[in-house]
């Protein structure tokens, strides 16, 4: 049986799963257990995205030095740019054991696992010196490679970590945090949990199962997307939505449960807009992240954040930190819909708050 869902109910269930709803929730792990992941970017613009993830739902109390605490203390671990709760590094294991995948590979996974295999003494050397120097960045480690890493992109030439990267991929490294931008590795056994180990088709299983309650309703199969999935495969309840083409899965968990509204302002890369098409099919939002267009060509600015408020997504909030003057400017505020009195104080609230948490006044 297929669920019938209008705009709104879908649109209502993907808020109160990504805990955009009221009440905001309490514990920063918990919050994160629940989202699954938080991405690590650290554009500058006006703060790193996982902290603006986090405050839009903790609010006021949120500050980013406990998210660098949950860091430390490993209750939270970096994996392939994503921050994930501890024991879920359990649920990519087995991957891991299968790295670069599992048969028939394809042409670019064979040249990976052949360049692996050409630089297998730089691969042993890196293990050494984490055993013994660890944690240590990319740029601390000789690179001792024989055959150089070839590409079209940025990564041309940067052997060691692009080695280390591999390297994580297979369970033999991780990264044990951050100084600054930069990442610092250690032999993946002192970082991840001991946990048991997950066979493939039941991890998989339980990611999808996972995923779908932190979107609440998404598609069965989408297009490939960075990172991380957008699709669940066939868990949940199979749905339609009023006006939208196609069939969605849907957490029935959420389904008949009430629904109270707030005002947010997001991260360009929070999961409620990360899938642009899912964004534009459920909330029928337009919007782009303009920072890599010229500063000519944008219509909101080089890092809009996206303002939800109830139900539906209205406007965008063009700002940027001065971090030597201590001030988050706010160039512009964006409307899509006239905004009421209710929506214009919500807006001008969190704008306080989120400065507030990153240490600066918001400046109109």
């Amino acid at each position: 049986m297929t669920v019938q869902l209008t705009r709104q109910e879908a649109r209502r269930i993907a808020i109160r799963a990504q805990l955009l709803a009221e009440p905001r929730p309490a514990d920063l792990v918990e919050v994160v257990r629940r989202l699954t992941l938080l991405q690590v970017d650290l554009t500058p613009a006006v703060g790193p995205s996982a902290d603006i993830v986090l405050w839009s739902r903790l609010g006021s109390d949120y500050k980013p030095a406990d998210l660098e605490e949950a860091v430390g203390n490993q209750a939270l671990v970096e994996l392939k740019g994503f921050l994930r709760p501890a024991e879920d590094i359990a649920l990519y294991r087995a991957d891991m054991a299968d790295w670069p995948g599992r048969a028939p590979l394809t042409d670019w996974q064979e040249d990976v696992r052949a360049w692996v295999e050409a630089n297998n003494g730089c691969r042993l050397d890196i293990l050494d010196r984490l055993r013994r120097d660890a944690p240590l960045a990319a740029r601390q480690i000789p690179d001792t490679t024989t055959v150089a890493w070839k590409s079209s992109g940025w990564t041309n030439d940067r052997n060691v970590g692009r080695l280390l990267e591999f390297m994580e991929s297979r369970g033999e490294v991780a990264v044990a945090g951050r100084q600054g931008r930069e990442r610092v590795w250690d032999l993946a056994e002192r970082i991840y949990p001991d946990d048991t180990v997950i066979p493939a088709d039941q991890a998989e299983r339980l990611r999808n199962e996972r995923r779908l309650r932190a979107l609440g309703i998404a598609r069965a199969k989408t297009t490939s997307m960075p990172g991380e999935p957008g699709d669940v495969g066939e868990t949940g309840e199979l749905a339609a939505v009023e006006g939208v083409r196609g069939t969605w899965r849907v957490d029935p968990e959420q389904l008949g449960q009430t629904f109270s509204g707030r005002t947010a302002i997001l991260s360009p890369l929070d999961r409620l807009v990360f899938d642009r098409k899912r964004m534009t099919e459920l909330f029928e939002f337009d919007y782009q992240l303009e920072m890599y267009k010229p500063a000519a060509k944008r219509r909101w600015g080089y890092f809009a954040l996206p303002v939800l408020h109830g139900d539906r997504l209205v406007g965008k909030v063009d700002a940027a930190t001065g971090h030597a003057a201590k001030v988050l400017r706010v160039n512009a505020i964006h409307e899509d819909v006239a905004f009421t009195k209710a929506m214009a104080h919500g807006v001008h609230t969190e704008i306080e708050s989120l400065a507030l948490c990153l240490g600066l006044k918001a400046r109109f």
